[in-house]
């Protein structure tokens, strides 16, 4: 597993374009589950036609289908519950549940491959949380906020784990697919429960504007066929816990970016600068930490 510069490139990158959802998403002005279903759906045909251009096989083995299909479901679990914890406390809350993916990871990755747990991941994996602990003014009253926020988190980092396992054998793109559609089912399968519980005055808004459509197509194309696509790839070569650490920045590139676009409304407070030295020294000191502990133990062998 030999990572190149343009690699951590390619990754921030993807990162960034990540980050931009958060823009799209408020200039969408249906709710975010509908958004989520129109999305998974656009990003499947929009991946299906990107494969069929590029000649790429649809081929893959029954048993892989069927595990891929279903991760494709923890994903979609994912995009609700993140989307559930906002409803119900707030984004602070909901984004600190969020952090908790490194540190899952931390602990998921080595336990399903056989591996040993490595302290310094753990001990980065809470420097993260740390980090958006003092960003977003964290908030004790919302317990079911956190906990789905921390299911969000789980799901997350449970995916990108078996996606790593998966790309190893299945291009990217027919990965990318079925976790799409996938997404799209159990988005849809969601949506009754949906519609008796958090939808406004229990009724789906599933008639996007015309601008809607626009925007939900640039999510679809470019932050799910693309920087999707290229997460999973770039798991051939980058470690699952960095890939995850990383995607910690996700939201300091959305709240750069609303500031730059919104101005004022999207003013930050300094605690956003002591929080984002924090996660920026856990991100920056991944690659030297393992660096080390590479050469710590290959040393004695000599």
């Amino acid at each position: 597993m030999i990572a190149s510069t343009a690699d951590y490139f390619k990754l921030h990158f993807v990162v960034f374009l990540w980050g931009f959802t958060a823009i799209l998403g408020l200039l969408i002005s249906i709710p975010a589950v509908e958004m989520v279903l129109y999305r998974t759906l656009l990003a499947a045909i929009g991946l299906a036609a990107l494969m069929l251009f590029s000649k790429i096989s649809f081929k893959v083995s029954r048993s892989d289908l069927f595990k891929i299909f279903l991760t494709g479901f923890i994903v979609g679990i994912h995009w609700i519950a993140f989307f559930a914890s906002a409803k119900v406390s707030n984004a602070s809350v909901s984004l600190v549940g969020f952090a908790t993916g490194s540190l899952w990871t931390a602990f998921l990755e080595p336990l399903l491959g056989r591996k040993n747990i490595k302290g310094f991941e753990v001990i980065l994996g809470l420097v993260v949380v740390l980090g958006l602990y003092v960003i977003f003014s964290f908030d004790f009253r919302f317990p079911m906020g956190l906990a789905l926020g921390i299911a969000s988190g789980f799901t997350i980092a449970l995916f990108s784990v078996f996606n790593a396992r998966f790309v190893q054998r299945v291009h990217p793109y027919t990965i990318s697919l079925l976790e799409m559609l996938g997404a799209f089912v159990c988005t849809a399968a969601f949506l009754p429960i949906y519609k008796n519980t958090w939808a406004t005055n229990h009724e789906l808004q599933l008639v996007p504007t015309a601008m809607d459509w626009f925007y939900i197509a640039v999510l679809s194309l470019v932050c799910s066929v693309y920087a999707y696509s290229a997460a999973i790839e770039l798991l051939r070569r980058l470690s699952v816990f960095f890939v995850q650490l990383s995607l910690n920045l996700e939201p300091l590139y959305g709240i750069i970016m609303a500031v730059l676009i919104f101005g004022e409304s999207e003013k930050m407070q300094p605690s956003f600068y002591v929080g984002t030295a924090l996660i920026l020294c856990a991100v920056l000191s991944y690659p030297f930490l393992q660096a080390k502990l590479y050469r710590t133990h290959k040393l004695p062998d000599q």
